[in-house]
């Protein structure tokens, strides 16, 4: 448990507190007659009392641009299931442009210098406001002449560039819904989400630089294609300037972004009419299509980037992310208030582990997210980017993607700078946002959250459904969140959205963390309670990697653990039965890894290959994979797994001994 005699790591000055977005909305509000009380925890507890004024009140605090008023703020409250602005219309991309000054820069594409190039600083290229606008809304009638219609989708193939971004817009422009994969994904798995969508566009990247070296994903896209029949066009993005693929074929960019009268007219659409489809890890099988609403997600974003980030006209917003992970969404809400969103494509570690901080100075970045593992790299690596003098700007750190050690916020404060606030911020791919963060206007204690998110009605449940307190829960959601799914694809009766959010506690949201609500109403996190493979704030499910590796003819079946460590580490073991006669030799590791290269993903090579003399499962057939997890970090084999329910005690035995091994440093 948190000591709570722990001083804060940061405190907000006054002039922090004095300028910052999320009191200035308070000041709105007590000038409204909404008695919200004094500090933040008082205005939570309002937000998530009162839902209907909090998030009516962040409509028009933010002006947000209703084509047609809702007859209502939420009709029906009960979840899954809550409708909010039943009668509204509007749409992201007329919030994303509204008012905004044309010369001023609304978006920045960096890349890794050309591997072939004399060394320099990162290569820059910068959209305007105006220029921005005229891509989208040339996207936007090409995708019209194509015969793309409302509620259609379009999918991208694409690694972090801008171009990405302004097919997304123009996407959204029209009302089509788009869905997106970075490049790192192989063709398999990028085939396994988008078939179910049936996209009739496709928009892909001749390739990307990722540590130091160029890769060429003409042959990749073109697998995509051959597995998806629906698609009627494609539009080829030319990041490495390579020749154009005759088999590929496609409309090139230039020409895809090249028509229109410069001036986009987004399409009114209701409250909830599909923006995007997001995909979940895919841990149980195929991945889950994740679909949110237009107006769930500007109010929502709003709320997060402008009230707890404090990001706004003047900041320059770089979240280091992938298309695939729903922080590059996240990222982009920068657009919406008014930010320069920046987009890389390159490595945090290139040309050294401090490089992002690097770019981070040469931009002027002055609000940098990142994950606990690149911090603890940095650390081991003894970087110093607190040294340089062009980071001054940065006055907001945000990590997320797996738990934040109490180490990392006092290496941030002696190593970047005691100044910097540390957001650490933890949510999900479901509400594409987060749950639990911090705000301006609050301490930072070392390895806790400062605080439930403003509208978020956040609880600790035991496993009877009782609220807990100073111990841990699951965490919950007991009250609904505009940006909650609309529901899942081709779940038409609403059975999977149900079990994955509703089974275990009806009708409150468990979201699959553990979690510790502290005295002081801080939250500590304790990693997730169910099997998805985190690195890096990348998440895949482990069915991808078992598809992978089973596919070689040695490996009778796998196991694969994604672990935190105490000291903020990851540790990602792939345990292998063997077929009778085979030997894990350096040629069958080689190959094993290269089928995770090839069929799943580079970044989930596993850190070690054991060779087992078998998986355990349940009686009905599912792989251990979350009690041998709980095991390896260190919890009581007794109090994680009941051997009567397991197939091959004998087997479930051995990982004990793995497990002891492990924690006693054999």
């Amino acid at each position: 448990m948190t000591d709570v005699g722990v001083p804060p790591i940061w405190t907000p000055s006054r002039e922090v507190v004095d300028a910052a977005r999320i009191h200035d909305f308070a000041r709105w509000l007590a000038g409204r007659g909404v008695a919200v009380g004094e500090g933040y925890h008082d205005l939570w507890r309002w937000s998530v009392t009162d839902l209907a004024a909090f998030w009516d009140a962040v409509r028009e605090y933010f002006d947000v641009r209703f084509a047609a008023p809702g007859r209502q703020v939420l009709a029906r409250e009960e979840m899954p299931g809550a409708v909010w602005f039943p009668g509204a219309e509007l749409n992201y991309v007329d919030q994303v442009f509204a008012g905004r000054p044309l010369d001023g820069v609304a978006a920045a594409q960096v890349g890794e210098p050309d591997p072939s190039g004399p060394a320099g600083p990162w290569p820059v290229r910068a959209w305007t406001w105006g220029e921005l606008r005229r891509q989208v809304a040339g996207f936007a009638a090409t995708l019209t002449q194509l015969g793309v219609r409302r509620g259609d989708r379009v999918a991208g193939y694409l690694p972090d560039v801008v171009e990405a971004l302004v097919a997304f817009l123009g996407t959204a422009a029209i009302g089509a819904i788009w869905s997106c994969t970075g490049q790192d994904y192989a063709p398999p798995g990028a085939v396994n989400r988008f078939a179910q969508l049936e996209p009739v566009v496709l928009v892909v990247a001749d390739g990307y630089r990722h540590g130091g070296k160029e890769h060429d994903r003409r042959e990749a896209s073109r697998a995509v294609l051959a597995g998806l029949p629906s698609v009627r066009a494609t539009i080829v993005v030319p990041r490495l300037g390579l020749p154009t693929d005759p088999d590929l074929g496609g409309i090139p960019w230039d020409q895809a972004v090249g028509g229109g009268d410069g001036v986009p007219e987004p399409v009114p659409v209701p409250f909830d009419h599909p923006l995007w489809v997001l995909f979940s890890s895919g841990t149980t099988g195929m991945p889950k299509g994740i679909v949110h609403g237009h107006g769930g997600v500007v109010l929502e974003h709003l709320k997060s980037v402008a009230l707890h980030l404090d990001v706004g006209p003047a900041d320059t917003f770089l979240w280091y992310t992938t298309p695939s992970w729903m922080m590059w969404n996240f990222r982009n809400a920068g657009l919406l208030v008014g930010a320069t969103a920046v987009c890389y494509d390159g490595s945090p570690l290139h040309p050294s582990p401090d490089g992002l901080w690097t770019l981070a100075a040469q931009l002027g970045v002055t609000v940098l997210g990142t994950s606990p593992g690149y911090l603890l790299a940095c650390a081991k690596a003894g970087a110093e980017p607190g040294r340089d003098p062009e980071l001054g700007r940065l006055r907001i750190l945000g990590v997320t993607g797996s738990t934040l050690p109490a180490d990392s916020y006092r290496w941030v404060r002696d190593h970047v700078g005691a100044g910097v606030q540390v957001a650490s911020i933890t949510g999900g791919t479901d509400v594409v946002s987060a749950f639990i963060g911090e705000a301006p206007t609050l301490p930072v204690w070392p390895g806790e959250l400062s605080a439930p998110c403003l509208g978020v009605a956040l609880d600790a449940f035991d496993e009877c459904g009782n609220s807990v307190r100073g111990r841990v829960g699951e965490l919950v959601v007991t009250r609904p969140m505009p940006s909650m799914p609309v529901g899942f694809w081709n779940d038409l009766d609403g059975v999977r959205y149900r079990e994955a959010y509703f089974d275990a506690y009806p009708g409150v949201w468990r979201h699959g963390d553990w979690i510790t609500i502290t005295p002081r109403g801080s939250v500590v996190m304790h990693g997730r309670s169910d099997s998805t493979l985190n690195r890096q704030g990348i998440r895949m499910g482990s069915a991808d990697i078992y598809q992978a590796v089973e596919q070689v003819p040695e490996v009778l079946e796998s196991l694969v653990i994604g672990a935190e460590l105490p000291d903020g580490g990851y540790w990602m073991p792939l345990y292998v039965t063997l077929a009778p006669g085979a030997v894990l030799d350096d040629d069958l590791r080689a190959r094993i890894v290269a089928a995770i290269r090839e069929h799943a993903s580079p970044r989930h090579v596993p850190d070690e290959i054991i060779v087992a003399p078998g998986v355990p499962h349940t009686r009905t057939g599912k792989k251990l994979e979350i009690p041998i997890k709980r095991m390896l970090q260190g919890q009581d084999p007794a109090s994680v797994v009941d051997p009567r329910v397991v197939d091959d005690a004998d087997v479930l035995q051995w990982y004990v001994r793995q497990a002891q091994a492990r924690s006693q440093g054999g």
